[in-house]
């Protein structure tokens, strides 16, 4: 399922009792798949995105177990408005 881009959080009584809501900033939506010997990120349209963030590849091979993780990746600095 693809987020919908909305001016507000729908109010609380339109979401199911046990769904709750929350902004999504920009980002790279994007999934890693992770085991010894192979780092790989992945954008949602298949594009390889591991030498674009080569310090998350780097994290990721010093995992001794196999990963599947998918999420947004943000880059924050001191010239955005904080989260």
């Amino acid at each position: 399922m693809l987020a919908e881009a909305r001016r507000q959080l729908p109010p609380e009584q339109a979401l199911p009792r046990d769904w709750t809501a929350e902004q999504k900033p920009d980002g790279f939506r994007a999934i890693l798949f992770a085991r010894p010997g192979l780092i790989m990120l992945q954008s949602r349209q298949g594009a390889d995105l591991t030498g674009a963030f080569p310090d998350i590849a780097a994290a990721a091979s010093e995992l001794s177990e196999a990963l599947v993780l998918d999420g947004v990746m943000l880059s924050v600095s001191d010239l955005r408005s904080p989260l």
